[in-house]
């Protein structure tokens, strides 16, 4: 509810900054906005994961911000073609009545959140349940089941912090590749406009939806990491492709790039605080907060783009980004314990090496 008002409190400060005309002023309320919708993503995505079996928490989140990916697509469509077609070059009025809307609409969130008897989950509760998932199991060569991981300081939960790095990569460069996507299609594919561009990206931001459906689903079958493989091994492939790749072959390879980058983010959010117990808030706010990678790497691919004078070769810095985030899916697959917390935490054991003695 804080995140919902904070983000009410931005929105209604669009108004004031349009009647007066001030670039200050909304870069504020913008500001205010993000910091609502982060301490609401701190919340909701951690409450998500937690709130229902834990077999399926990756695929609620997955499925939740699926939703999320689809706002993406129809969002700016209905900016452009409804609310605010054929609007002046000085013409704010729109703008402030969106925003007031916005705001009317958020608030009301909050009230009905404010009634509703949505249960509170607390740090103790958490604790509860990963010492009740972690189901006391002896484990081989010293490897930490989640009710053992739980009980140290936060400090020392070194798979949080991997978790926390990855994202920082994997983040700052999907936000690259999505702000620098016109840019690559005008380039590398012949007589295509910034209109056309911005077209296509709405297809690949559709494509990037349809993989978070998709990845949801397999999760029912597959293990959520061996999925995160699977997509973070696609973004390595088909971004290194989009690297030499020109014309329509370049096009296909950056859509499938948004394809493969569906399910990453909620998925390693998802694994990250597995068995985190006590400490699964905060640990969620560090993951959160490693978003701050999408202002770090794309002016570094701004600055790439102008020194080889080519958008295509430049997203190889968002690949080297991408290859640094891969550890962890690779990680989380390969090292004993990390697989063995996920696994355990979700309910589904270790899949690929039962421990002798486990139930």
């Amino acid at each position: 509810m804080t995140g919902l008002c904070i983000y009410g409190v931005g929105a209604l400060l669009f108004w004031p900054a349009a009647v007066k005309r001030s670039f200050g002023g909304f870069c504020g309320a913008t500001f205010i906005i993000g910091t609502g919708l982060g301490s609401l993503e701190s919340a909701a995505n951690p409450y998500l994961a937690v709130c229902g079996p834990p077999k399926y928490a990756d695929m609620r989140l997955n499925l939740a911000q699926a939703v999320q990916a689809v706002g993406v697509v129809v969002g700016p469509v209905l900016a452009s073609q409804v609310f605010f077609k054929n609007l002046g070059a000085n013409d704010l009025q729109s703008v402030q009545w969106v925003y007031l809307g916005i705001a009317i609409f958020v608030f009301t969130l909050a009230v009905v959140f404010f009634f509703a008897p949505i249960p509170e989950i607390t740090d103790a509760d958490m604790e509860r349940q990963a010492q009740i998932m972690a189901g006391n199991k002896a484990t081989e060569g010293g490897v930490s089941t989640p009710e053992e991981r739980e009980i140290k300081p936060i400090t020392s939960q070194w798979p949080l912090f991997w978790a926390v790095g990855a994202q920082f990569c994997y983040v700052g460069a999907q936000v690259a590749v999505a702000g620098y996507f016109v840019n690559y299609v005008t380039e590398v594919r012949k007589g295509t406009t910034n209109s056309m561009g911005a077209n296509f990206l709405a297809i690949a931001q559709g494509c990037f939806a349809i993989g978070r459906f998709l990845g949801a689903g397999v999760m029912k079958y597959i293990v959520p990491r061996k999925v995160l493989l699977m997509f973070f091994s696609g973004i390595i492939l088909f971004q290194a492709l989009a690297v030499g790749l020109r014309g329509n072959a370049g096009l296909a390879m950056m859509n499938l790039v948004l394809f493969s980058e569906s399910i990453c983010f909620p998925t390693m959010f998802t694994l990250g605080i597995k068995g985190l117990g006590r400490h699964t808030k905060r640990g969620a706010t560090f993951i959160v907060s490693s978003i701050i990678g999408g202002a770090v790497v794309p002016p570094l691919l701004g600055v790439a783009a102008d020194r080889f004078n080519d958008t295509g070769r430049a997203m190889i810095v968002p690949l080297a980004f991408f290859v640094a985030g891969w550890s962890y899916p690779i990680a989380v697959n390969v090292l004993p314990a990390l697989r063995t917390v996920v696994d355990d935490y979700s309910g589904r054991g270790n899949t690929d090496q039962k421990v002798e003695g486990a139930q």
